[in-house]
């Protein structure tokens, strides 16, 4: 009996480029999965390093085998080769992909238009917004977690968002523990501000992905990923080229 064929990796979607009202559009098509959107993710990586005003990048005629797929173009948003200061919006002329893009999460750090008009219009307000970050390299020991907590507190005020410092304290304390706990990597902890809403997302070199357990049948789910679901806006992990990013959203909503 001879052993079943492993299944059929598609080719890397076609991407062209072309620069633009100071931003620069890529064009893709075919189709998108895990095992080839590597191309796309260093596509977007290296568009950000051209000095543009933003990269637009046009998914219309992308094939994606299902909605959670989607969530494959924030890997490009959370490498940390990306410059994050350039905005990176996405066209689709799809209705319904574009409803899914939104419902995949992917539409909070990478807004979607369904004209190439209206993303570069949305790339020039995107530019004139005020966006405070930072990030650090922790150790791959105990001690990362009384840092991460010292610095997040640090730039948190320093930014005068100090009603948000309680819940991000509880979010960077379990994204650091479970990094500790389940990989061996250092921790590298990016903080973001815009507006009245912070971003906390933490980088680790394990591909597996960050997933919360099931709750249990009876008593309360005190899993460390159920903490940050229930206090914070949106949370989500992401594959990047070296691993993975684990991020959550708070805004002055999100309360002890």
């Amino acid at each position: 009996m001879s052993a079943p064929e492993a299944a059929a990796v598609p080719n890397p979607p076609n991407i062209t480029q072309r620069s633009e009202e100071s931003a620069v559009i890529l064009t893709v098509g075919g189709v998108l999965d895990a095992g080839n959107s590597g191309e796309l993710r260093d596509s977007i990586t290296k568009a950000t390093f051209d000095e543009p005003f933003g990269v637009v990048v046009d998914v219309t005629g992308l094939e994606v085998p299902n909605d959670e797929a989607w969530s494959i173009l924030l890997s490009a948003r959370w490498q940390f080769e990306t410059r994050p200061e350039v905005p990176i919006v996405l066209v689709c002329g799809d209705r319904a992909a574009r409803e899914a893009i939104t419902h995949s999460g992917v539409a909070r750090f990478m807004p979607v238009f369904p004209t190439e008009k209206g993303a570069l219009k949305a790339v020039a307000k995107l530019m004139r917004r005020k966006v405070q970050r930072n990030e650090a390299k922790l150790p791959a020991n105990l001690t990362s977690l009384r840092e991460s907590r010292r610095l997040v507190r640090e730039w948190l005020t320093r930014w005068s968002k100090p009603g948000l410092i309680p819940v991000a304290l509880v979010v960077v304390n379990v994204f650091i523990e479970n990094v500790l706990e389940h990989t061996n990597s250092e921790p590298v902890m990016r903080v973001e501000v815009e507006g009245t809403t912070a971003t906390i997302a933490i980088s680790d070199t394990s591909s597996a992905p960050a997933v919360r357990l099931a709750s249990p049948p009876k008593g309360i789910d005190v899993s460390g990923l159920a903490i940050v679901d229930a206090l914070s806006r949106a949370w989500g992990c992401v594959p990047t080229a070296s691993g993975k990013t684990v991020w959550a959203i708070i805004g002055p909503e999100n309360q002890l």
